[in-house]
């Protein structure tokens, strides 16, 4: 379905519309805008990408919900717009019919006050417990540094009663040195009956911390937000800055910029595949020899960033600095030589009839919950959903290098774990093909400062990341870097039940969702 389509479709109900870029923005009224989402997402399959607010009250008394759908076939982006008005902070949810927005409404509610009218679940998402009702950090009224008092507000997990019927609860606080999040089972003897999560606790203000910074102070925040997809969270957020600015990089700028983050990718990847078969099974024999592997691929970042996790490479108007010949030969060569490895070490692995026992059946996500709950990222195509960002909204050097975007169809750890191996390949391939073609060419370009808004998007190792930027007066009025680990969080919930405690480690593994990147 393209534009065109759409505003015949929703004409008199879809207003003020302009395309800029990638991006379409249109503007609807709050008693339409569930209807207009639901047929979008619904009748023309139109992946929801991101719902969010703003306040606006200065401007024109209100706030403001945003929904943002991805025109996969036309690389573009459409974002709807519904006014809230302060004297009544509600509007119809899209939750009911859209179950995608289910976190990103109660996020909103949390974060602005504003209240999606028949949400089935408006629980408090980010503060929980300890942080006072009615407080609203993303209001423009709300000091970054205000001093929150203590409270103890009730957090009511959800209960499952009957004979025979026990509950366990797993964190907040882990072994080893993994952030916050808690997670109940509720269990008949071993096998899970209902799995809830619990998370934020280590919630950073990102969002608020980023208002009034210029486009340079702001990227330091931005490249921390998961350590693990540093220079994947960068791009994103570049991108949105060079949409907005006008800027143009050089193809040169492009090829590095790919080339870096899939070295993020696959450093990652190997990385999960150590995790998955020794901590997640036992199977020792991958775990020792997939961390070495990674180690090599970590202080490869080392040599050409300065730091083990491909940071500080990536800026707006292009790179920090330059990648010279010997040393886009080394990432190849170190490169070819971790997947080689990791490839004849994963091969042993999969040809032991135990850990296959561990994996197949294990975790499984249909593909149907896969859509309804907007899973993103490598576990989605596990699930035999066909997207990417690489391709589907193509960005660095990936419209001239296209990749070829790798699904499956068993749903499970199985599924997730080849998944990763053949990413890996296809990284390489990738890799191969840049390195030999690598064109010659400035790596810097000064991005002049304009006001807009603009959506940056990048297919980071763990999934899809969405930077909605808005920059008013020179400096960031508005930044949202949507996380894949938020998109995904909630998957546990229909990937649990069914299965023994003992393998809840093992889905986890296989997702290995970022705690930090969800705290925002």
């Amino acid at each position: 379905m393209n534009i065109q389509e759409i505003i015949k479709t929703f004409a008199g109900k879809i207003t003020d519309v302009v395309e800029k870029n990638d991006l379409i923005c249109a503007k609807v009224s709050r008693d339409d805008l569930a209807d207009i989402s639901t047929k979008l997402f619904q009748e023309y399959k139109l992946p929801l990408s991101l719902l969010f607010g703003t306040d606006n009250r200065k401007k024109n008394g209100n706030f403001e919900v945003h929904v943002i759908f991805s025109l996969d076939d036309e690389h573009k982006w459409l974002k709807i717009s519904a006014e809230v008005p302060e004297s009544d902070l509600q509007y119809p949810s899209l939750t009911k019919t859209i179950m995608v927005a289910h976190w990103y409404e109660r996020y909103l509610r949390d974060m602005f006050g504003v209240v999606p009218v028949g949400h089935p679940d408006l629980r408090r998402l980010v503060h929980h417990e300890n942080i006072p009702e009615n407080t609203h950090p993303l209001r423009k009224d709300f000091q970054w540094n205000t001093k929150l008092s203590k409270d103890n507000v009730s957090y009511p997990m959800h209960h499952v009663t009957g004979e025979g019927i026990f509950e366990i609860p797993v964190g907040p606080i882990h072994a080893g040195i993994i952030e916050p999040g808690h997670f109940r089972f509720n269990v008949a003897g071993e096998r899970i009956l209902t799995l809830e999560g619990k998370l934020f606790f280590t919630h950073k203000g990102v969002e608020k911390l980023l208002e009034g910074k210029n486009i340079d102070e702001a990227l330091p925040f931005i490249e921390r937000i998961s350590g693990d997809m540093s220079a994947s969270h960068s791009l994103a957020y570049v991108q949105a800055v060079e949409k907005i600015s006008g800027c143009v990089v050089s193809k040169r700028v492009q090829m590095l910029r790919a080339i870096i983050t899939e070295c993020e990718r696959i450093t990652m990847h190997i990385h999960d595949l150590a995790n998955i078969g020794g901590m997640g099974t036992g199977f020792s024999f991958i775990a020792a020899n997939g961390f070495r592997i990674k180690e090599r691929m970590m202080r490869l970042s080392a040599d050409i960033c300065g730091n083990r996790f491909w940071r500080g490479m990536i800026v707006p108007g292009g790179i920090k600095s330059d990648i010279k010949k010997e040393n886009l030969e080394k990432i190849l060569e170190i490169s070819q030589e971790a997947w080689n490895e990791i490839n004849k070490i994963t091969t042993v692995a999969l040809d032991d009839e135990g850990f296959l026992d561990r994996l197949q059946y294990t975790g499984e996500l249909p593909k149907e919950a896969a859509e309804a709950f907007g899973a993103v990222g490598f576990p989605a195509r596990a699930s035999e959903i066909n997207r990417d960002v690489r391709r589907d909204h193509p960005y660095a050097s990936y419209a001239d290098f296209p990749i070829k975007v790798i699904t499956k169809k068993s749903t499970d750890v199985f599924a997730r774990y080849r998944i990763r191996i053949k990413e890996i390949e296809q990284s390489i391939i990738l890799l191969k093909t840049l390195v030999e073609k690598i064109e010659e060419g400035s790596v810097f370009e000064k991005c002049e400062v304009k006001d807009g808004f603009a959506i940056g998007a990048v297919e980071s190792w763990r999934g899809e990341i969405v930077c909605a930027l808005q920059i008013k007066n020179g400096v960031i009025e508005r930044c949202y870097p949507r996380d894949p680990s938020f998109c995904n969080w909630a998957l546990f919930g229909i990937m649990g039940p069914g299965n023994i405690v003992p393998d809840f480690p093992l889905i986890n593994k296989s997702l290995n969702l970022s705690y930090s990147g969800n705290d925002l």
